[in-house]
C-alpha cells in the first residue's frame, strides 16, 4: 500500500473507536501502539523524501523564473546598446524558459500537497501516539480492577452456592432424622404389639387354669 494511500486511512482512524471494539483492549493498545510506531517511521522517511522533493521542485521553479527575469532585463540592456541581436536572443531564451514554467509550477504545487499531506499524516500519528501512551497505564489499571472484580464475584458465586448447598445438606439431614424417628417409633410399637399379644395369651391360659381348678374343687365336694 502506498504511502498517500495510508493518509486517508491514517486520518481518518480513530483510537478511541479501536478500542471499543477490541476483545481484549490491553493487547489492543500495544498492538496499537506498535502500529503506529511502525507507521510513524514509515511516514517519517516518506515525509523527509516528498519535503526534499518539494523543495527541489520549488527551487527548479524559482530558478526559471529567476532565469526569465534575467533575460527580459538582459534583452533591454541589449537594446539599450543598440544590440538588436543580441536582444533578440535573450528574448527568444526567456520563451524557451516560459514554455518551461507551467510545469514546473504544476510540479511544485503538486509536491507542495504532498508534502502538506505527508506533514498532516505525521503529526496526527503523533498525537494519537502520544494520546494512546498516556491512556495506556490508565486503561490497563482500569481492566487489571475489572479483572479483581470479577474474580471477587466469581468467588462470591462460589460462597452462595456452598451456602445453598449447606442448606441442602441441612435439609436432607433433617428427612435422614424423621426417617430415623418413624422407623424407631414403628420397632417400638412392633415390640408393644408383641408383648401384648404374649400376656393376653398368657391371661386365657392362666384363666382356663383356674376355672378347671375350681370344677374340680366343686366336683370333690359334691362326692363327698
Amino acid at each position: 500500500m502506498g504511502i498517500l494511500t495510508r493518509f486517508r486511512d491514517i486520518m481518518s482512524s480513530n483510537i478511541n473507536a479501536l478500542l471499543d471494539k477490541a476483545e481484549d483492549p490491553e493487547k489492543m493498545i500495544d498492538q496499537c501502539l506498535r502500529n503506529l510506531n511502525s507507521d510513524l517511521g514509515k511516514v517519517k522517511s516518506e515525509t523527509a523524501a516528498i519535503m526534499a522533493e518539494e523543495q527541489r521542485a520549488k527551487r527548479d521553479l524559482d530558478d526559471c523564473n529567476e532565469d526569465i527575469t534575467k533575460m527580459q532585463s538582459y534583452a533591454v540592456k541589449a537594446l539599450e546598446a543598440n544590440n538588436e541581436e543580441d536582444a533578440r536572443k535573450f528574448l527568444e531564451q526567456k520563451a524557451s524558459l516560459a514554455a518551461k514554467q507551467p510545469g514546473l509550477q504544476e510540479a511544485y504545487s503538486l509536491s507542495h500537497t504532498n508534502a502538506t499531506h505527508m506533514r498532516e499524516m505525521h503529526d496526527k500519528l503523533v498525537d494519537d501516539i502520544n494520546e494512546l501512551d498516556s491512556r495506556k497505564d490508565m486503561i490497563k489499571g482500569k481492566l487489571a480492577v475489572a479483572k479483581t472484580q470479577e474474580r471477587i464475584n466469581k468467588m462470591g458465586s462460589s460462597v452462595v452456592s456452598a451456602n445453598d448447598s449447606m442448606a441442602s445438606f441441612e435439609k436432607y439431614e433433617d428427612m435422614a432424622d424423621k426417617a430415623l424417628d418413624k422407623a424407631n417409633a414403628m420397632a417400638e410399637l412392633n415390640r408393644s404389639s408383641s408383648k401384648q399379644s404374649i400376656d393376653d395369651l398368657s391371661k386365657k391360659y392362666a384363666a382356663d387354669t383356674n376355672v378347671e381348678d375350681e370344677l374340680a374343687a366343686l366336683k370333690a365336694s359334691l362326692n363327698k
